[in-house]
């Protein structure tokens, strides 16, 4: 019996699959298991991996350097619960929870910095910067010093910070191509809220200001691990969301009408960006107080990484906690016994890359 040959005509089924499956594209790794394949883009991936990796050494460094020195494998059995009682104490009692809200904090920054950067299409635009910050704060501080309000300090901060970025959107019109006004709107909405911050401050009892004295200029000592494990759960559920959220802002960089074109809807899309940000700031002020230009610097440094035409969430993030590690670690050390504040070590260092930002962006430049 003769074999009669294949049919030549539209293929179908997992020949069809495997034909629409993407071939290798310079620059990226392709992935393939059977007729599906996913291309993944190599610079952003190994930019994660070491930036995760300095991440980690720069945890074992903060657990194991201070004023009192554990070496970093009596560190390690510390973690474990086994050591002297000197090593245990030091680490677990207090450097370990330093490190947990060093780790939250600076990852809910630098994710939400890289979102509100993205979506106003303004290196600038950043919590810190649009009155996100200042408003968690101000509320924050009224909930300590018990004046009107019996919120705990991350329902208040979260509160304050929803509020400010109300404002701020009412105001400007929105956050879309005007990153500018939105800007402009953000920092005096923001310099309101550190009005009343400083006005609460001054009307309070001495005891009740230097309780709230750590939600002004931002510090991770002796912070409520029932806030740090509220913003670990926020950051579990929101940053999956903030990274596909990012995958969507890409699309932004276009007119909204394109956009709207490709099926992404726009204004639903800058509510939920707006909506993680104000959740990550809100609750990372609750935790440390407003550390300025961890959100500012850490997307800058991610995308210097993962390249121009990436929206790197999960990069940023990473960037972040090792930002406020590294900060802490300065402020608890170079002076030490005397304690630096983090808040005011990344003031210190961010402030003039703020103003290299400042002589170096574009007017109309687009992230």
């Amino acid at each position: 019996m003769k074999t009669l040959p294949a049919p030549s005509g539209p293929a179908t089924g997992t020949t069809a699959q495997a034909r629409r499956a993407p071939r290798g594209v310079p620059g990226t790794w392709r992935l393939a298991a059977g007729p599906y394949a996913v291309l993944i883009p190599r610079k952003p991936l190994l930019g994660t991996v070491a930036v995760l990796v300095v991440l980690i050494a720069a945890s074992g460094v903060h657990l194991a350097v201070g004023e009192i020195f554990v070496h970093p494998l009596d560190a390690l059995r510390a973690l474990a619960g086994e050591g002297t009682p000197r090593d245990l104490l030091v680490v677990e009692r207090l450097r370990l929870p330093r490190l947990q809200a060093g780790l939250a904090v600076g990852a809910a920054l630098g994710a939400a910095g890289c979102l509100m950067q993205t979506l106003a299409q303004n290196r600038l635009a950043t919590p810190d910067t649009v009155g996100l910050n200042d408003g968690a704060a101000a509320f924050a501080v009224a909930s300590v010093t018990g004046i009107s309000t019996s919120l705990l300090p991350s329902a208040a901060a979260l509160t304050g910070a929803a509020t400010a970025a109300a404002l701020t959107l009412a105001l400007s019109g929105g956050a879309g191509r005007g990153g500018y006004r939105f800007l402009v709107v953000g920092l005096g909405v923001g310099a309101v809220f550190g009005a009343v911050t400083s006005l609460v401050l001054a009307r309070s009892a001495a005891d009740s200001a230097n309780a709230a004295y750590g939600w002004t200029v931002g510090t991770l000592n002796g912070r409520d691990q029932e806030a740090v494990s509220l913003l670990a759960v926020a950051l579990l559920l929101t940053l999956p969301l903030a990274m596909v959220l990012g995958r969507r802002l890409l699309l932004l960089r276009l007119s909204d009408s394109v956009a709207f074109g490709l099926g992404v809807r726009v204004k639903a899309l800058r509510l939920a960006v707006i909506a993680v940000a104000v959740v990550l700031g809100g609750l990372a002020v609750a935790v440390a107080g407003p550390l300025g230009m961890i959100a500012l610097a850490a997307p800058e440094a991610a995308r210097r990484i993962a390249g121009p035409r990436a929206v790197p969430v999960l990069l940023s993030a990473l960037a972040g906690a090792l930002f406020t590690l590294l900060a802490d670690l300065v402020g608890r050390t170079v002076l030490a016994p005397l304690e630096v504040p983090v808040g005011l070590v990344t003031a210190v260092v961010g402030g003039p890359y703020l103003i290299w930002l400042l002589l170096t962006t574009r007017t109309r430049r687009s992230l």
